[in-house]
């Protein structure tokens, strides 16, 4: 449905399921004028390379590439809030930070173009159609578009569970680009002197981390929580 709305489906593809929701996406499709064509279970089935499709499936245009500075320009007047990807493949990762970062009022995603999870299939699906209105911006080297970042007036703040500081005492009303590193391995060692801050959400529990989607959802809903209270909160 986001991607309809998107402007990026091509062809709809529908099976023999009946139900609101197919009606819906239908109606959305037509005033769109997209192609719709209609199919059995099993080509359906076939199509969703064994996903669970609901009863439909579609051709979508990959998400359009922008870059740093196009990234930063999109998000004014408000001051940017930004998440950067560093070694983050695991799609559903991936998709559910999407989701988080549309959900939480970001303006866009920073990834690597190598080591990175396709935009389409899992990531869409767990990105609840985020995967449709985030604007991402793929790069090659995350250490260097940390310093791109900088150049454009946006302040770096990485995740690491060794870090001095809690996440809910650095100032993320600025310009913010939070950078979270792979589950396991973390920050790279270069992506971690290149931010201007490290900040870590304490374990109050036995278990000493939050899955990367978990702790990406923490931090950019306490920077929503600050914006909304205004500067220095």
């Amino acid at each position: 449905m986001e991607a309809l709305r998107a402007g990026r489906v091509r062809t709809l593809r529908v099976g023999p399921r009946s139900d609101r929701r197919v009606a819906d996406a239908i109606a959305l499709a037509r005033t769109a004028g997209v192609t719709i064509e209609r199919t059995d279970a099993g080509s359906l089935d076939r199509l969703a390379r064994g996903g669970v499709h609901q009863g439909l499936a579609a051709d979508v245009d990959a998400p359009r590439d922008v870059d740093i500075d196009e990234l930063v320009a999109a998000a004014a007047p408000a001051r940017p809030l930004l998440v950067v990807l560093d070694g983050v493949e695991d799609p559903h990762n991936v998709g559910a930070i999407l989701r988080s970062v549309d959900a939480a009022g970001g303006h866009g995603v920073v990834r690597q173009a190598r080591h990175a999870a396709s935009l389409d299939g899992i990531v869409a699906k767990a990105s609840a159609g985020a995967v449709a209105s985030v604007p991402i911006a793929t790069v090659v080297n995350i250490a260097r578009a940390l310093d791109e970042l900088k150049e454009a007036g946006v302040w770096t703040v990485g995740l690491a569970a060794d870090a001095a500081d809690p996440y809910d005492a650095i100032d993320l009303t600025l310009s913010t680009a939070l950078v979270l590193g792979a589950e396991g391995t973390g920050l790279r060692r270069l992506v971690r002197e290149r931010c201007d801050r490290l900040a870590a959400i304490p374990m109050r529990g036995r278990v000493d981390s939050l899955n990367v989607s978990v702790a990406a959802g923490v931090i950019l809903f306490e920077a929503a929580r600050q914006r909304r209270r205004g500067p220095g909160v």
